[in-house]
């Protein structure tokens, strides 16, 4: 089975709430929300993809130094089984902008099951309801 490695960030705004990204129609997984992120490209970290993606994503720029781990996710799909580290990120330069049709919504933690996300993602929910 193919692996795909992922890498994804709960930014957490000055309210404590968490950004959702729903994915767009054509996608695989179109409507369901999720963490910003995306895959790691060969010879990148996990933080170099995803200060890649939240520009590329989102128009806004953090480092390294911002990107705390907090938790993973191993899932297998029908097709692939997913490995994604989720870090925490609450400094960043930059107004939020969905540069890739995505909708955004900031939502606070225990509201977070309200919205329908892929597999992979559900068992990270209790975990940042508790560090938050």
């Amino acid at each position: 089975m193919k692996i795909v490695y992922v890498s994804a960030v709960a930014l957490i705004d000055v309210d404590g709430r968490v950004l959702l990204a729903q994915r767009p129609e054509g996608k695989p997984m179109a409507g369901l929300w999720e963490f910003p992120g995306g895959k790691i490209e060969a010879g990148e970290t996990p933080e170099a993809a995803l200060i890649r993606e939240l520009h590329e994503e989102l128009g806004i720029e953090t480092w390294t130094s911002c990107l705390a781990p907090l938790t993973f996710a191993s899932h297998s799909y029908e097709d692939f089984h997913l490995v994604m580290p989720l870090f925490a990120c609450r400094k960043w330069e930059g107004m939020v902008t969905p540069r890739e049709g995505q909708e955004l919504k900031w939502v606070r933690p225990k509201d977070l099951r309200s919205y329908p996300m892929p597999a992979a993602d559900l068992p990270l929910i209790p975990i940042l309801r508790d560090w938050l």
